[in-house]
């Protein structure tokens, strides 16, 4: 993989990844104003969470046709985030992040906290992940190259930003369809820094520390054990990975891709796992893309451990990605209501072992 770093017109830094060799020597031609980012992260001392408070991205780009779409190459007609007028992945930094190694500081000060609820500025990073620059395609319809691809600039993207001090988390995810809420319809997946380890990763964390400690195993690799030897909930599998509806799904289809070989985060992965997981993450993207007559919108989620300077537990970490989607039947959405936005109890209008099986069904 060969990695060409440069700048965009407002400084913002720009990344191509490319498979053999590629001059990437294309300038921003855009008058950008200088990006100011007042976002702040705020304490709930009731959940012992932090909650991102970031109102400038009212203002974001929201869902332009194809012919202004920002993520597809730039043209001498019309210049994109993208100054290049083709390419394989690239990464940039975001125009309208929720966090920002450029944060205002100040603006955190302009707000009056308490002891029990303090404010900080919102640290970290958010960059945007551009799959292909075919602007009518889908990581589904990528080939098995370019899917290993973007698992490398995943796996590279996670450790440098793990090396940023302050940074704790870091999250590679997602989001597609307009009914999951995306913005720009361009193939593309985000990456987040978070300055905190963030709520499910601290919830697992607990619970893995106490498995270990009641039954000195790894409750991962146990519950993957399980589940493989019973077989109902599995949908597909190679020799390095495993992908399976979770006997607990809150989705109406979810899949989880767990590897056979632990390992804590995507930078661990070796060669035979990351060819393995883009053979068999294609696969399910396939049979996602199918089960019904459209395409399922989806949240692709990879669940890291927290980083290495984070100070917290990773030893027991089991990297997977959580493949999800509120379709639960034509024409038909599960909307979080009461009990599941209220209460954080999901209610599954499926069956695991069901949705298991019509995934296997896909061909």
């Amino acid at each position: 993989m060969i990695t060409t770093r440069r700048r965009l017109a407002d400084g913002r830094e720009i990344l191509y990844f490319d498979a053999e060799p590629t001059p990437r020597t294309a300038v921003d031609t855009r008058d950008l104003p200088s990006t100011t980012t007042h976002s702040q992260t705020r304490f709930d001392p009731l959940l012992g969470e932090w909650v991102v408070i970031a109102s400038h991205r009212q203002t974001r780009t929201f869902l332009p046709p194809a012919d202004l779409c920002p993520l597809c190459p730039s043209t001498p007609q019309r210049a994109t985030e993208i100054p290049e007028s083709d390419y394989q992945v690239a990464v940039f930094e975001n125009r309208f992040p929720s966090l920002s190694t450029g944060a205002d500081p100040t603006y955190a000060g302009a707000v009056a906290g308490s002891p029990l609820t303090p404010l900080r500025e919102g640290f970290g990073r958010c960059e945007v992940v551009c799959f292909t620059s075919v602007h009518d395609s889908s990581f589904a319809q990528l080939d098995p190259e370019r899917a290993r691809l973007v698992v490398d600039v995943w796996a590279q993207r996670s450790a440098e930003l793990a090396e940023i001090d302050g940074v704790a988390q870091v999250f590679c995810f997602e989001n597609h369809g307009e009914e999951i809420g995306v913005t720009l319809s361009h193939p593309h997946g985000q990456i987040y820094a978070y300055p905190f380890v963030t709520p499910r990763v601290t919830t697992i964390s607990e619970n893995l520390a106490r498995y270990r400690k009641s039954h000195g195993g790894n409750l991962f690799g146990d519950l993957l054990a399980d589940e493989r030897a019973a077989g109902v909930r599995v949908v597909a599998a190679n020799e390095e990975w495993t992908a399976l509806v979770p006997p607990y799904a809150r989705w109406p289809y979810e899949v989880q891709l767990f590897p056979h070989r632990r390992v804590p985060d995507l930078p661990d992965l070796d060669d035979a796992q990351r060819d393995a997981f883009a053979a068999l993450y294609l696969d399910v993207q396939h049979r996602f893309a199918h089960r019904f007559d459209t395409p399922m919108p989806y949240v692709a989620a990879w669940n890291q451990a927290p980083t290495p300077k984070s100070g917290a537990p990773r030893e027991d970490w089991w990297l997977h990605l959580q493949l999800f989607s509120i379709r639960r039947a034509p024409e038909k959405l599960k909307y979080l209501a009461g009990s599941e936005s209220g209460m954080q109890v999901f209610i599954s209008d499926t069956t695991p072992e069901t949705v298991a099986a019509e995934l296997r069904e896909v061909r």
